[in-house]
């Protein structure tokens, strides 16, 4: 059988124009270390051949920081080093407020996206997406704040995370140019976006899809005790130990296996990783270690999955 393609060749983002390494580096739990620490592990991004990094204004809040502070550590590590910022495209997110929980008004996604620019000390965001869909926005003038956006020199692309295919068909309607990137949970455990159209758009439509917590948010790190006490543990046993038969096979760890797994797929994901450790970020390229065929792709589907495909 043939084996699918995995290789670290540079992944074009949607209809941007630019390409990018296939992982991105993301910054959920980036705030709350010093700027050393958080330059250290840009630098091993870098490093690694990463170059698209991912963030977010509300990231901060999740651990025991505040709204913003994922952004502005971010913005510090760019201030002392000016010329990392010509190495990276830049990614954030808005239109999370807590309290309400979602606003994606013109006047609000305006401000937000004037804010991120200030934390992180940037004239330009390359790619801003709207974090989660505002059920009380009209797409149409969600569209014409990221045209204002666009118009005036603050963001590049946009892009979205966390729409359902037609709330992304909608908001495309209202747009003249388009949504170069679709950002859902997606894993060898998390498989809604293989089964619900999301990425069947992307491929239609040229979008690239970033998958935000490739890894199940830890779950696949899960020892199999810690793993059984999981909703459907069997499965997820089940599917740890076909990663880690792959993972013995290539020498690599099961992690590896997870995320060759995703590259694995023909829509082009580029997965997201947000590990804060520096020798697991520098290890994530071990994944191009890492060889497919379909049947033992499907075979990881299917043990996810707890049942076989018809």
């Amino acid at each position: 059988m043939t084996d699918l393609s995995i290789t670290p060749e540079f992944r074009p983002l949607g209809k941007s124009g630019l390409s990018v390494f296939p992982i991105a580096y993301g910054m959920w739990r980036f705030a709350g270390t010093s700027t050393k620490e958080a330059h250290a592990k840009i630098d091993a991004a870098l490093g690694a051949g990463m170059t698209l990094f991912d963030t977010a204004d509300i990231y901060g809040v999740d651990g025991e920081g505040a709204f913003g502070d994922a952004e502005k550590l971010f913005g510090d590590v760019l201030k002392e080093t000016p010329s990392l910022r010509e190495k990276m495209v830049i990614a954030s997110k808005g239109g999370i407020v807590l309290g309400l929980p979602y606003d994606s008004s013109s006047d609000y996604l305006i401000s937000a996206c004037d804010v991120s620019l200030s934390r992180m000390g940037i004239e330009q965001i390359d790619l801003y997406q709207i974090h989660r869909p505002d059920i009380l926005a009209h797409p149409q003038e969600v569209a014409g704040a990221l045209t204002k956006l666009r118009d005036q020199g603050k963001i590049v692309h946009v892009g979205i995370s966390n729409h359902t295919p037609a709330q992304v068909e909608t908001l495309q309607a209202h747009l003249d140019f388009p949504i170069v990137t679709n950002q859902p949970e997606i894993s060898c455990w998390a498989l809604d976006p293989f089964f619900d159209g999301t990425l069947d758009q992307c491929m239609q439509h040229g979008v690239t899809p970033l998958a935000w917590s490739p890894l199940a948010g830890g779950r696949l790190a899960l020892s199999e005790k810690e793993a059984r006490k999981e909703e459907d543990g069997d499965c997820l046993v089940a599917t740890q130990a076909l990663l880690d038969s792959k993972a013995r096979e290539a020498g690599v760890t099961r992690e590896a296996v997870a995320l060759a797994w995703l590259l694995a797929h023909p829509a082009g994901i580029i997965p997201i990783i947000g590990t804060q450790n520096l020798d697991r970020i520098s290890a994530a390229t071990d994944t191009f270690n890492v060889s497919f065929d379909r049947q033992s792709w499907y075979a990881i589907l299917q043990a996810s999955m707890g049942e076989q495909l018809p």
